[in-house]
C-alpha cells in the first residue's frame, strides 16, 4: 500500500489522507455506542430513573449511528474515486509504456501477458485501493481504540480477547503462508488461457481447415482446468478463514459473559445491613454488568478489525502479485530509445554501414556485416531464401530494431538520433502482414501522424496509386465505408493495398515495403510498381521480395544468404556474377522466359 501511495498524484493523496481524517471520525463515534450501552445498562439497574434519561443516551447513541453511517458513505465514496483514478492512471502509464516496446520486449512479455496486466492485474490493484482506504485503514484504527479502552478495566477480560487475537493471527500467518505462492501461479495460469484464446481467435479458419477444433479444445480445457484447480485452492483456504473468524467470536462473547457474570457474582450483597451498604453492593454490581457488556461490544470491535483485516489479506496477496508484474513491466529498459535530432543533411538516402544483428537471446548473428547506400529516388531490393535476414533488414530500416553492430544513416546521420515524430515522418513503412484497424477506409489511410494534413485529394490519391480505387469505389459509401477489426470484411490483397495507400498518402522520404507485394497478382503487383516509379518521383523505395519479377528493374538488388550479403547489382549483373541469385531466379522462371523478359 504504501508503494501504491507513493506512485498516487498529489491530489489522490490529499483524498486518501481526507480518507483518513474521515475514518478516525466514523471509528470515534462507532466506539462511542458501548459507552451509551453501558450507561443505559446502569440506568435500567438503577431503582430511581427518569424516562428523559433513558431518551437523552437513547439518542446520543442514535446520532453517533447516523454520523458514523454518513462518514461511511464519504469515505466509499472517496475510495471509490480515489481507486478509479489510480487505476487510469497506471492502466495509461502501462499502456503508454507499452507501446514505447520495441518487438523484442514485447516478444519477452509475450502478448497475452501484457493485455492480463493491463486489464485483470490492475483490476486487482483498484479493489485493494478501494477496500483498503475503507478497511485498511479502519481497522487497525479501531483495534488500537477500543484495546486501550478495555485496558484496565479488567485483566481477566483482557486475557480473554488476547487470547482471541492470538489465535486469529496464528491462523492468518499459516494460511498466507500457504496461499501467497498459489496466487503468483494464479496469475501466470491466467496468462496461458488469455494466450490460447488469443491464438484460438486469432487462427479460427486455420483451425477449421486441418479440423484441429478438438485439439484446441483439449488444449483450452487443460489450462483452464489447471486454473480452476489453483482457483479452487486458495479459495478453500481462504474461505476457511471466515468460520474460524465468527467460531473466535462466538467463543470471545461467550466466555467474556461467563467470566464476567464470576466476576459480578463475586461482589457480595449483605443480606443484613444498612440501606446504604446494600445500595452501595448493588450499584457495583450494575456498574460491573455495564462494563462487562461494554467489554463485550469493544472485544467484539476487535475481532471485527480483524475480520476486515482478513477480507483485505484475502486480496493482498493477489494485488502485490499484480502489482509486481505491472511494475515489472513499467520498470523494464526499451531496447529502442528515441533521439532529440529533428534536422538532417540530406533527403531521401539511407545507409547501411557494416550492419550486424542479433535477436536476444539468440545464439549467433542474424545479419552480418551488411553495407549498402540508396540514394535519392532510388530503388534497392532485398531478396533471398527463407530466413536469410530480408524482413529483419527491413526492420532495421524502420528502425523497429536497433543494429547490434555498424549503424544506419538516415538522411546522414545516424537513425537513433532522430527523435520518433521526424523519423517516422520520413518513413513510411509497409509490414509484410497487413494491419487494419476497425475505422472507415479513409480513417486507415490517414492513420497516425503526418508532417502534413492529409486532405481527400491525398486519399483519393495514394488509393488510386495503390490500386486501391476500384474495390474501394464499389464499396457501399466509397471511402467512407466502414472497415472490421483488423480488416476481416475485405481480402488479402485488398488489406495490402490499403496498407500501401497508408504509407503513399504520408508523403514519405522512403518507403519500405517489407514483402508487401506477395498478396497481390502479377498484373497488379507491375502496375502498382509504375504508378509508384512515375507518381513518387524522388522517393526512395527500399523493397524486400521474394518474387524475381517484383524486383527485377530496381537500381540494386542486394542477395541476402544466411544473413550476408552474397552480392549487390542490377538483375542482369547478378545474373552474370552471382550464384545465389542465378538459383533463385532459375527456381521462378525458365531460362528463356529470362531472356524474354530481358
Amino acid at each position: 500500500m504504501l508503494h501504491i501511495f507513493k506512485n498516487m498524484k498529489i491530489k489522490d493523496r490529499w483524498l486518501a489522507f481526507l480518507c483518513l481524517l474521515l475514518v478516525c471520525g466514523q471509528v470515534f463515534f462507532d466506539l462511542r455506542l458501548p459507552d451509551y450501552t453501558a450507561e443505559i445498562t446502569v440506568l435500567i439497574s438503577s431503582e430511581v430513573t427518569e424516562l428523559s434519561e433513558y431518551f437523552a443516551a437513547g439518542g446520543k447513541m442514535l446520532g453517533c449511528a447516523l454520523c458514523s453511517a454518513l462518514l461511511t458513505v464519504a469515505v466509499g465514496y472517496l475510495s471509490a474515486m480515489i481507486a478509479a483514478n489510480f487505476s487510469y492512471d497506471v492502466r495509461a502509464k502501462l499502456f503508454n509504456k507499452v507501446a514505447a516496446m520495441g518487438s523484442g520486449e514485447i516478444k519477452k512479455f509475450s502478448t497475452a501477458s501484457l493485455i492480463t496486466r493491463t486489464t485483470n492485474d490492475i483490476t486487482q490493484i483498484q479493489m485493494i485501493i478501494a477496500m483498503g482506504l475503507q478497511m485498511l485503514l479502519r481497522a487497525p484504527i479501531m483495534a488500537i481504540w477500543a484495546i486501550i479502552k478495555i485496558i484496565g478495566k479488567s485483566w481477566q477480560l483482557s486475557v480473554v480477547v488476547a487470547s482471541a487475537v492470538v489465535i486469529v493471527v496464528g491462523t492468518l500467518i499459516v494460511l498466507l503462508a500457504i496461499m501467497v505462492p498459489k496466487f503468483r501461479i494464479v496469475q501466470k495460469q491466467i496468462d496461458d488461457v488469455n494466450r490460447i484464446t488469443d491464438e484460438n481467435l486469432t487462427g479460427i479458419r486455420v483451425i477449421r481447415a486441418f479440423n484441429a477444433e478438438q485439439y484446441q479444445e483439449d488444449k483450452f480445457e487443460k489450462a483452464n482446468d489447471s486454473l480452476m484447480q489453483t482457483q479452487l485452492f486458495t479459495g478453500r483456504g481462504m474461505a476457511f478463514l471466515s468460520p474460524v473468524m465468527m467460531f473466535v467470536q462466538s467463543c470471545v462473547s461467550v466466555a467474556i459473559y461467563y467470566v464476567g457474570a464470576v466476576l459480578i457474582n463475586a461482589i457480595d450483597v449483605p443480606l443484613s445491613g444498612t440501606v446504604a451498604e446494600i445500595m452501595s453492593s448493588v450499584s457495583e454490581r450494575s456498574v460491573m454488568l455495564g462494563e462487562v457488556v461494554s467489554f463485550s461490544s469493544y472485544a467484539l470491535y476487535v475481532i471485527m478489525s480483524f475480520i476486515m483485516l482478513l477480507m483485505i489479506f484475502m486480496l493482498l496477496p493477489r494485488a502485490q502479485v499484480s502489482a509486481n508484474r505491472i511494475n515489472e513491466v513499467i520498470d523494464s529498459d526499451i531496447a529502442v530509445c528515441e533521439g532529440s535530432e529533428t534536422e538532417s543533411d540530406e533527403f531521401g538516402t539511407i545507409e547501411f554501414k557494416d550492419v550486424s544483428f542479433r535477436y536476444p537471446d539468440a545464439s549467433e548473428d542474424c545479419l552480418k556485416h551488411i553495407s549498402f547506400k540508396a540514394n535519392k529516388g532510388e530503388t534497392v531490393a532485398f531478396i533471398g531464401a527463407t530466413g536469410s535476414g530480408k524482413s529483419t533488414l527491413g526492420g532495421l530500416a524502420a528502425r523497429l530494431y536497433d543494429t547490434t553492430e555498424g549503424s544506419i544513416l538516415l538522411d546522414g546521420k545516424d537513425i537513433s538520433k532522430y527523435n520518433f515524430d521526424t523519423l517516422y515522418s520520413k518513413i513510411g513503412y509497409i509490414p509484410q502482414k497487413a494491419t487494419l484497424f476497425a475505422d472507415t477506409v479513409k480513417g486507415n489511410v490517414t492513420f497516425g501522424k503526418s508532417n502534413h494534413e492529409i486532405t481527400d485529394g491525398d486519399v483519393d490519391n495514394a488509393l488510386d496509386i495503390a490500386q486501391a480505387s476500384e474495390f474501394v469505389s464499389a464499396m457501399d459509401n466509397g471511402a467512407d465505408s466502414r472497415i472490421s477489426q483488423n480488416g476481416s470484411n475485405v481480402s488479402g490483397g485488398q488489406k495490402q493495398r490499403l496498407s500501401i495507400a497508408r504509407a503513399v498518402a504520408r508523403k514519405p522520404e522512403i518507403l519500405i515495403f517489407d514483402d508487401s507485394f506477395s498478396a497481390l497478382d502479377y498484373k497488379t503487383d507491375r502496375i502498382l510498381r509504375q504508378r509508384i516509379k512515375t507518381d513518387l518521383k524522388g522517393t526512395t523505395c527500399l523493397i524486400v521480395a521474394q518474387r524475381i519479377g517484383t524486383i527485377r528493374n530496381a537500381d540494386r538488388i542486394v542477395v541476402l544468404d544466411n544473413g550476408s550479403v552474397a552480392g549487390i547489382g542490377t538483375h542482369d549483373e547478378l545474373m552474370e556474377n552471382c550464384s545465389v541469385y542465378q538459383q533463385i531466379a532459375l527456381s521462378q522462371l525458365s531460362a528463356d522466359e529470362l531472356a524474354a523478359n530481358a
